[in-house]
């Protein structure tokens, strides 16, 4: 699963202590695990590897320039849904002619900076968008490629905020429309300007079956099949990511399960496969590691007050998400055979784990059985490589936390910590 592993009553990130970068770098402190992500990376490149995929990571997950040179490396294309997004790639040396655009409301300042670098391939999520960028298209002298993202109106079985496949979602176009969407274009003046020949289908994140890929890849199938009868043509397939992370034990599954039945409906086709991991990838090569401040009792609660909270690290608070947290030396009496939710060690206590923002949901985890933790002491927040630094905010002016990649025996710091002068530089010289 990862590269994070107790030893000896010891939290290690690969062949470095944790407790030791945290002294090194200070906290709060994500941490993340080289040989984790390549791991991830080349499971998913190996499993696939019969339908020659170009694989985008999906750049919100985690978007550290390191980290997508890393993948880049790896010989991952980008999925992106900005133009900041497209710049950062671009910082870490990812080929624009690898990437694919997708988001529900790409402005034209956006599609004309990805047209100027000759992008893969848009994702278009509406017709207005469609028409738009054939006219951005055309004013730049150039020719897009696209692709509409088609709503298959299929339940992935995730939190309903990470449900994107359903017809009741802002994404993409319902099914019943999007046959209709292809004709019309290509009878349209833009079509010279935008070669219509793909359909993306993404229907959510953190899924952890097969069955709803199976059922929106069967269903962007026929509508291939469709029109080509009707004389439009599809070279590509982008079924899109959503593959879950480990998040409490037992829950994903692995890349080859996927694979297993996806790969007999694709094998054969003749299209060009895209897919859009990320937090399969990222989800369980980071950590974030925070200190507690103090320890205090509320009425019959016990709570963990410490330096990080919803401010560095948000699902919990705005998903309802579970994080395993532990101790990061918490000796070997309290070291955890396998992570899984709640464990219930002989002389832990129940506890909540929050952090120093003023809001009553600035928790990272509630009633939670952990070993008794002074004040000092250090806690690893588990599976935050995904949608954690990436959704950090300055919220009551605190500073965002550093960033480490940790290769084998050596640390790297990617991100330095913010600072007060940080919070305020936007607002001088105005």
């Amino acid at each position: 699963m990862d590269l994070f592993r107790y030893r000896q009553g010891r939290l290690y990130c690969e062949e470095l202590p944790v407790a030791d970068l945290a002294r090194r770098f200070g906290t709060p402190l994500y941490i993340y695990s080289a040989g984790t992500l390549r791991r991830h990376y080349r499971k998913l490149a190996s499993a696939f590897a019969p339908l020659k995929p170009l694989i985008c990571y999906s750049v919100k997950v985690c978007s550290n320039t390191h980290i997508l040179r890393l993948l880049r490396e790896e010989g991952a294309g980008f999925d992106l849904v900005s133009g900041g997004e497209l710049y950062r790639v671009l910082e870490a040396g990812g080929d624009p002619a690898r990437c694919c655009f997708a988001g529900v409301a790409k402005t034209d300042a956006e599609i004309r900076f990805a047209l100027a670098k000759g992008l893969r391939l848009f994702n278009i999520e509406s017709e207005e968008e469609l028409e738009n960028l054939a006219h951005l298209a055309a004013e730049a002298g150039k020719r897009a490629r696209a692709a509409v993202r088609v709503n298959p109106n299929v339940d992935p079985k995730t939190h309903r905020y990470m449900a994107t496949g359903k017809k009741e979602t802002k994404f993409g176009v319902d099914l019943e429309r999007a046959e209709r969407v292809f004709r019309q274009f290509a009878a349209s003046a833009g079509a010279r300007h935008v070669s219509l020949e793909g359909v993306h289908c993404h229907i959510g994140s953190q899924i952890t079956t097969v069955e709803p890929y199976v059922q929106a890849v069967t269903k962007a199938l026929d509508l291939v099949r469709a029109l080509g009868g009707a004389g439009i043509e599809i070279t590509t397939l982008d079924f899109g990511g959503g593959f879950g992370a480990e998040y409490e034990g037992g829950q994903a599954l692995d890349a080859e399960a996927f694979a297993c039945a996806l790969v007999p409906l694709l094998e054969g086709t003749g299209l060009e496969i895209v897919m859009e991991p990320g937090r399969f990838i990222a989800g369980n090569a980071g950590i974030l590691v925070t200190q507690v401040q103090y320890v205090k009792a509320g009425g019959d609660r016990r709570f963990l007050l410490c330096d990080s909270g919803m401010h560095h690290l948000i699902r919990p608070a705005l998903y309802g998400s579970y994080h395993h947290i532990w101790p990061v030396d918490p000796g070997e009496d309290f070291t955890p055979a396998q992570r899984i939710r709640d464990e219930a060690f002989p002389g832990t206590e129940v506890v909540d784990v929050v952090g120093p923002i003023c809001e009553s949901s600035d928790f990272l985890a509630k009633d939670r059985h952990l070993p008794p933790v002074r004040r000092g002491g250090l806690l690893a927040v588990f599976s935050a490589g995904a949608y954690g630094m990436t959704m950090a905010s300055e919220y009551n002016s605190f500073p965002r936390p550093a960033e480490v990649l940790v290769e084998e025996a050596e640390a790297r710091l990617i991100r330095r910590r913010g600072t007060y002068e940080d919070l305020v530089a936007p607002e001088k010289d105005v």
